[in-house]
């Protein structure tokens, strides 16, 4: 894949940041999870709502550090 350059305002930015889940995450990774979300928004409202009510439930849950590793996901399930 090819990468681009796109000039975007510092307040955008910011709101950006704050989609992200964990501090390395890219801000493709943000954008393509921002367009997922619009799109499903667009599909099935009622589980748009539910789906990121999960989705900030879930980003506090990490924000305190309320989450498995890969490592301790695999062990947990015995691979």
């Amino acid at each position: 894949m090819t990468a681009t350059t796109i000039k975007i305002y510092e307040n955008t930015k910011s709101q950006l940041d704050t989609f992200r889940e964990y501090k390395n995450e890219s801000y493709d990774e943000v954008i393509k999870k921002v367009i997922y979300i619009a799109k499903k928004v667009n599909e099935e409202p009622e589980l748009s709502k539910e789906a990121l009510e999960a989705i900030e439930k879930a980003r506090e849950r990490i924000k305190k550090g309320h989450f498995l590793t890969e490592k301790e996901a695999r062990e947990r399930l015995g691979m």
